[in-house]
């Protein structure tokens, strides 16, 4: 899962580590596995990583590369990087590292925001240009990956939950009424870019911004959903539909089961988990650990948390 934390200063002072080391540390539960700190300047990034993609110390975040000027700390996984990997060696990137978070820092040094809609993932990331003097921020299509913003005219401050933000202070905790009603009618759901406090927003799904050390701000949207079918796919049949959906799946479930560490699926009682688990075993996964969770105010017997071998 993984957690991230920011800072960029507008006002000629370095960035304030120590609320960001506040933040860093408050995203433990997001990252029990190893954290870490860089600190230039206006920048200041901290991140707690759970390793998946890479165990080594080799993916450690926050990710600097000296050479080519960048730093970046990500949340997320991306699933078609031995691909983007194949794709810059090509180009003539070198390599430390086996994972996901190095094959990001350079697809975007290579293709700037057009790296985005290359990604295969889910995703929430912040890479520092220290030559630029700018921070870039994006996140996935769907918003699956968090990230939380709070702008004053001294500085902007990030991470991946609401919650941690505020222990780097300064922040009024005064409720957004709008965004209030939205969590009350929309079954706990408050569309980006509000949040329950009115001093604190989010980056839209599908959204990358780019801001410089005097505050100066481009943001756009990256992805739209396309509704309705391609002008090669309006005399297609239910049947093939079907098998579309189908293939799509397959494809989705075989790239997601790339990582470095067990895969196992939450089984939710319905009809898509146990289609999952049934992909995962097409696909080839052996041994497969299957996790049910019960409550005993919802009707069960006990509270459950097996896991089972399939």
């Amino acid at each position: 899962m993984c957690g991230l934390a920011g800072e960029l200063r507008f006002d000629a002072q370095p960035a304030d580590l120590a609320a960001i080391e506040r933040i860093t540390h408050h995203l433990a539960p997001r990252g029990p596995d190893a954290w870490g700190f860089h600190a230039q300047g206006p920048i200041a990034l901290g991140h707690r990583r759970l390793k998946i993609m890479d165990l080594s110390d080799g993916s450690a975040q926050p990710m600097v590369d000296s050479h080519l000027g960048l730093s970046l700390a990500f949340n997320g996984a991306i699933y078609n990087f031995p691909e983007l990997r194949q794709e810059l060696e090509a180009l003539g990137y070198a390599f430390y590292s086996g994972g996901d978070t190095e094959v990001l820092l350079k697809g975007y040094h290579a293709w700037g925001e057009a790296l985005l809609p290359k990604l295969n993932g889910m995703f929430a990331f912040a890479i520092w240009e220290r030559d630029a003097q700018r921070l870039f921020i994006a996140r996935d299509r769907l918003g699956v990956k968090p990230l939380y913003l709070s702008r004053t005219g001294q500085r902007l401050r990030f991470a991946s939950a609401l919650p941690a933000l505020l222990k780097g202070g300064d922040i009024n905790p005064m409720l957004d009424p709008v965004a209030l009603n939205h969590y009350l009618n929309f079954h706990a759901v408050v569309p980006a870019p509000r949040t329950l406090l009115a001093g604190v927003e989010k980056l839209p799904p599908a959204s990358w911004m780019r801001i410089d050390a005097s505050g100066n701000t481009e943001q756009k949207t990256w992805w739209t959903l396309p509704y309705g079918p391609r002008e090669d796919e309006k005399h297609l049949s239910l049947e093939d539909w079907t098998d579309r959906v189908l293939d799509s799946t397959r494809e989705a479930v075989a790239i997601r089961q790339r990582a470095a560490v067990d895969v196992g699926v939450l089984l939710s009682g319905g009809v898509d988990s146990s289609m999952l688990v049934g992909l995962l075993r097409e696909v080839g996964v052996q041994d497969l650990s299957t996790f049910s969770i019960g409550f005993e105010d919802a009707g069960a017997s006990a509270a459950t948390n097996s896991s089972i071998r399939t």
